[in-house]
């Protein structure tokens, strides 16, 4: 890595509360829609849950010590709504008082939290009423965000409403493979709407509370679409592809409204109509300082040649589109690496965005570890993909990018949803009997690199 970035650029890696915290009945914790969809057999691979995940709960200090070594200057990681509200109305002290604790850790450390409010794990009894299919979540999530903002507000200044409501709407509504489990075109449509309503509301709230140097984001997740050929229909394949993935969700937080396209695409379900209200797209286009990019894979389509045909692919509502399997070389859980549509991507944002600063909010790649007998993770192949993202997002930046950050996702191997623990995309190994944690070989690549470009985090 010869690559010199700007000087104030922030460097980091990114967690997930549900994913890494473990302790799911401890201290008045409420159980979460992943606890009860976990529960479903077949529903996670090997039967695995939230439960223990690295058990960084309890060993949270541990982990801000591995921060520390590495030279970590920022850290994003999630709340958990059903730690800090069991019912998802009420609040339970002791779960506010943990992330009150991780705070006054890092900060003492000298790392920056970022701190993310929701990432997929919504409190059982708001489902049980109808989740994110309510129009009233917006405001139950509201409440969630000021509460912790109140207790949190002081020390923190980064906020995120939402991690990639994308998935928590069409996976967990749609496809059915994330937790609720619902599947229902319709119903993921009206999620979607309603996720964004949720950060709208929050954004404005969490705005109106303020505090010094408050920066308030969203985070999305994209995936560039690819085509083989320069014609007119796999040129429509790409952009009916593209609007339900990525446009769908960015140009309402920008407050440009749903794009005409896309709701011509969608009329069919007539779902989306009925749920905006008057006013709702003012609510969801408040203002936002940054956008955070998850980004992990192109998507290569093609058209098919009935239009109306619905497409293989997870997107509901989508026709007259398939998307190819990935090509290689593929990361364990399959995902295509092209770190080029990386860099294409953000130059996009830039333009699209009009203005608005970009982080990549996270970035790695799945790899089967092995800790060898001397006790190292010689992780090869995951420290040539983080070099190659990393050339990737300079180059995005010497193209006019306005890229302010990179967060390695992720800081621990963990669980991984669905997949359980079967994959891993951690900086650092953790051997999930013992709970032993090891610094992988890409980790300390990471480090070396976040040392030579890093300035100390304010």
């Amino acid at each position: 890595m010869e690559q010199v970035f700007p000087s104030d650029f922030l460097w980091g890696a990114a967690t997930a509360a549900y994913q890494i915290e473990g302790s799911l009945h401890v201290d008045g914790r409420g159980p979460s829609i992943w606890d009860t969809f976990a529960a479903v057999p077949g529903a996670v691979l090997g039967g695995a849950d939230g439960d223990p995940g690295c058990d960084h709960y309890r060993r949270y200090r541990e982990d801000v010590a591995l921060m520390g070594e590495l030279g970590l200057p920022a850290y994003r990681f999630s709340t958990a709504w059903p730690r800090v509200m069991p019912d998802g109305r009420t609040v339970e002290p002791r779960g506010l008082a943990f992330y009150d604790r991780l705070v006054d850790d890092l900060l003492d450390r000298g790392i920056r939290p970022l701190v993310t409010l929701y990432h997929w794990d919504l409190p059982q009894a708001l489902q049980d009423v109808g989740g994110w299919g309510r129009r009233d979540i917006a405001a139950r999530f509201t409440d969630y965000a000021c509460t912790v903002h109140e207790r949190l507000g002081d020390r923190v200044a980064d906020w995120t409403t939402l991690n990639e409501p994308f998935c928590s709407a069409f996976l967990g509504y749609g496809l059915g493979v994330h937790a609720p489990g619902v599947q229902d075109e319709r119903a993921a449509l009206v999620a979607a709407h309603h996720h964004l309503l949720a950060h709208g509301s929050a954004t404005r709230a969490l705005r109106e509370l303020g505090g010094a140097g408050q920066r308030l984001s969203i985070v999305l997740n994209f995936s560039p679409a690819l085509a083989d050929r320069d014609d007119d229909a796999h040129r429509d394949a790409v952009r009916r592809f593209d609007g339900l993935h990525n446009r769908f969700f960015l140009d309402p937080v920008l407050g440009r409204g749903y794009p005409e396209d896309v709701l011509a695409d969608l009329a069919h379900l007539r779902a989306l109509e009925p749920a905006i209200h008057d006013g709702d797209l003012s609510t969801v286009g408040a203002s936002v300082d940054w956008i955070g990019v998850n980004y992990y894979a192109p998507s290569r389509v093609v058209p098919l040649s009935d239009p109306h045909t619905p497409s293989n692919c997870e997107l509901p509502g989508l026709r007259g589109v398939d998307v190819l399997p990935p090509r290689g070389p593929l990361t364990s859980i399959g995902w295509e690496q092209h770190p080029g549509s990386l860099t294409d991507l953000l130059v996009w944002l830039d333009e699209h965005c009009a203005g608005v600063p970009l982080v990549v909010s996270e970035n790695g790649a799945a790899f089967t570890d092995v800790v060898d007998a001397d006790g190292r993770v010689r992780d090869v192949r995951r420290t040539r993909y983080l070099a190659e993202h990393l050339r990737a997002v300079h180059a995005a930046i010497a193209r006019g990018a306005d890229v302010r950050g990179y967060l390695a996702w992720s800081l621990l191997d963990n669980f991984e949803w669905a997949f359980g623990y079967t994959q891993r995309f951690g900086l650092v190994h953790v051997d999930f009997d013992t709970q032993r944690r090891t610094v992988k070989d890409s980790g300390r690549f990471f480090a070396d690199v976040v040392a030579r470009n890093a300035v100390p985090a304010n």
